[in-house]
């Protein structure tokens, strides 16, 4: 796919979308009219409890008084009826370029802008907020949190102009995620979930109270390792090459891959998040079925 070209959703795809729903366990979000009926904590009128301040909570909500009586922070929250605010996060370091020889026109990160379509299509149609955030080398681009079709055209202009470079930030670059995702909003993280600096973030932010889940993006090959005879391995982030024969060391590939999807599925798991993979080969909306049927009403 041309990354100029305007991010369509084909038709079968958008039809089963409409059975899907942007639902996390813990109903909490921005202001706004959506399509949740469940009470949430906020920053509503009537109050319900105190909690310590964490980051990424609004200033506003801290209690002033109870401050100066106590030298700590803690934030005021009410229960209110809200919809979710929803973001987004792509990744988009050179990793995301890979694709598939027998379809060379569509990567990683075609499949993951596509698939962040869809979730931006979910959230319209339930009336909540929305926003994306992508990393790559050159650290964090984004589109705030925001409603309605135009922000939709917001959103596929940024998803456009992405292109897959460099390698996974430091930390220290990764505070415009802290400032723009609050406590209680959906993330749905998009990538390949090789780079540890991006399993850290998810697991950080999960602790701090964002429900985050986890959809993976593989190529055919990944999964089936096709190769069969001698061919030149490279990690197109640190330029690290193997040279090897296919067919000799598929069984031993296949193994230790197996391996490595139970183990970061176990890891993920055990912080609270929600995992799927989804191969590029696959229709776009399969693994968000899994998703979100695994996430979205639990």
């Amino acid at each position: 796919m041309s990354r100029n070209a305007p991010i369509a959703i084909p038709a079968d795809v958008r039809s089963r979308l409409k059975v899907l729903r942007l639902l996390p366990r813990r109903a909490r979000g921005a202001h706004g009219i959506g399509q949740h009926a469940s009470r949430s904590r906020g920053a509503g009128l009537e109050f319900a409890q105190y909690r310590a301040y964490e980051p990424g909570d609004e200033l506003r909500q801290i209690d002033w008084k109870l401050y100066a009586r106590s030298d700590r922070f803690f934030v005021r929250e009410s229960e209110r009826e809200s919809p979710i605010t929803a973001w987004v996060l792509i990744d988009a370091t050179a990793s995301a370029g890979q694709r598939d020889r027998a379809r060379p026109d569509w990567s990683r990160l075609d499949h993951a802008c596509a698939t962040a379509a869809c979730l931006v299509e979910l959230a319209l149609q339930q009336g909540d907020r929305f926003g994306v955030i992508a990393i790559s080398g050159e650290g964090v681009q984004l589109v705030p949190a925001g409603h309605g079709p135009r922000h939709r055209d917001r959103v596929h202009l940024l998803l456009r102009q992405l292109q897959a470079n460099g390698s996974w930030p430091p930390e220290t670059s990764l505070a415009p995620v802290w400032e723009r995702v609050q406590a209680g909003d959906l993330l749905v993280a998009l990538g390949d979930g090789f780079d540890e600096g991006g399993i850290v973030l998810l697991e950080r932010l999960a602790t701090a109270r964002r429900e985050v889940l986890h959809l993976q993006v593989l190529t055919a090959e990944e999964r089936d390792f096709p190769f069969t005879e001698g061919h030149r391995f490279r990690d197109p982030e640190t330029g690290d090459e193997l040279l090897g024969d296919g067919r000799a060391i598929r069984a031993e590939y296949l193994a230790r891959f197996d391996t490595a999807q139970r183990a970061l599925q176990a890891r993920l798991q055990s912080s609270g998040i929600v995992h799927a993979t989804g191969y590029l080969d696959q229709p776009l909306d399969q693994p968000l079925r899994a998703l979100l049927g695994a996430g979205g009403g639990a």
